[in-house]
């Protein structure tokens, strides 16, 4: 049977799934409970002097039928008290000593990076993560993101906390930046064990139009916030891989951004994440949905003959590389199946529109006279369909493709409600 168990800069954890920092792991007794459940580990909600949160501070996005796919954030750090956080962390690590425990931590002064580095360790924390993240309310009073965007304050704050740290540092990176890897150079310059990415993006999900304010509003004002959940993968999914890429860039990544099934966190791992951090989906289904990472991961490593997860650590890398080093004699072309074509046309729009008008409807002409296989199938079927006088028959409305003129964008087999139906082949001639 596959192993899930992990070994994160000397951080053990019986799988990869971890919870990231944020209200999921607020509080000793949740965490606690996600442990009971099977989570492998937890990053603290981030600890730091006591501050005052907002009231009404979430925001959501929905599309179409789906709920939340989009979440943004303008909550701060912990407001309990830095002596209740270790107490409980404590607490924690005395009940569940296989789990990894993190405690995250932001401050603004070496003395207390010093202190509050060696009380994370006296908790009995596995490591200390650094967040230099947060895209609202503590960069405004230097922290957080305002440190992240800074490399020589990466490289400098990383430093004071290594002079003193006998465990793990992991530094947790902000996306809102144009090169993710100079903050993570300086975070690897300053000693770091371990890099975390992706914190939220600077956003603002939307504007009430009734009181034209944004979303979410306190008393009648909003402000950026963090933005999360299955919309900020791709994102998350680059940042990643460009830093596993990075030949100077040689600790162990943790990756998180959008993660809400075991086949994001398989794609995560693949392009080079040793763990995974979870929060925005537990927020939107709890704690449970440990079970479905679990048992997808195992079953797809157990299908895939991979002995270790670890061993599916930075598979897809390869595979990435710059535009320039595309092969440009490879050729696509779209294939659409008239047996399970529903007619809806949706392919035909928008590639007249929005691509590059080769797909065609029953009775338009050629072009270039170029008769397609599948076009041939549709006429032939139309015809039969029209002597038996079955003037139902989807095929009145089955488009076909001019392959001559298909580009391989891709776009018809995307917009297609039929998974299956559009299949991108490969031109051989």
């Amino acid at each position: 049977m596959t192993s899930l168990s992990i070994n994160f800069a000397g951080v053990k954890s019986p799988n990869p799934f971890w919870l990231a920092s944020g209200p999921p792991t607020n509080t000793g007794e949740q965490v606690m409970r996600a442990f009971d459940m099977g989570w492998g580990g937890a990053v603290w909600k981030t600890i730091g002097q006591p501050i005052v949160n907002v009231s009404s501070r979430l925001g959501g996005l929905d599309e179409a039928n789906r709920r939340m796919v989009g979440l943004s954030n303008i909550e701060l750090i912990s407001d309990r008290s830095i002596e209740t956080n270790l107490s409980e962390i404590a607490e924690v690590k005395k009940r569940f000593p296989d789990r990894a425990v993190i405690a995250s931590l932001m401050f603004d002064s070496k003395e207390e990076w010093h202190r509050m580095v060696r009380c994370s360790e006296d908790s009995g924390a596995d490591a200390v993560e650094l967040n230099f993240g947060c895209p609202h309310g503590m960069c405004e009073r230097g922290m957080g993101s305002a440190v992240g965007q800074e490399p020589e304050v990466v490289r400098k704050i990383t430093s004071w906390v290594k002079e003193v740290a006998k465990i793990p540092v992991l530094v947790k990176l902000t996306p809102n930046i144009t090169d993710i890897t100079e903050p993570a150079v300086a975070a690897v310059e300053g000693g770091a064990d371990g890099i975390v990415l992706i914190n939220t993006v600077r956003s603002i999900i939307g504007v009430d139009l009734e009181t034209l304010a944004p979303i979410p509003s306190v008393g009648g004002r909003g402000t950026p916030g963090g933005y999360s959940g299955p919309a900020v993968k791709p994102i998350a999914l680059q940042m990643v891989s460009a830093l596993a890429r990075d030949p100077r860039i040689k600790i162990p990544i943790s990756g998180l951004g959008g993660i809400s099934t075991w086949r994001d966190a398989a794609e995560f791992i693949a392009l080079g994440s040793t763990s995974v951090q979870i929060c925005t989906a537990v927020m939107h289904h709890g704690f449970r949905i440990i079970e479905d990472l679990v048992d997808g991961l195992s079953n797809y490593l157990d299908q895939k003959g991979v002995a270790s997860v670890e061993e599916l650590i930075g598979r897809a890398i390869n595979a990435v590389g710059e535009w320039g080093q595309l092969d440009l004699g490879y050729r696509v072309a779209a294939d659409i199946d008239p047996d399970t074509c529903i007619g809806c046309q949706i392919c035909y729009v928008s590639c007249r529109d929005g691509g590059h008008s080769a797909i065609h409807l029953p009775g338009e002409s050629l072009t270039h006279g170029h008769v397609a296989p599948r076009h041939q199938i549709i006429t032939e079927r139309l015809a039969s369909a029209t002597e038996s006088g079955s003037s139902s028959s989807t095929f009145y409305r089955v488009p076909w493709v001019d392959q001559t003129q298909c580009v391989g964008c891709n776009l018809c087999s995307l917009v297609c409600p039929v998974h299956g139906c559009i299949t991108m082949q490969e031109q051989t001639s």
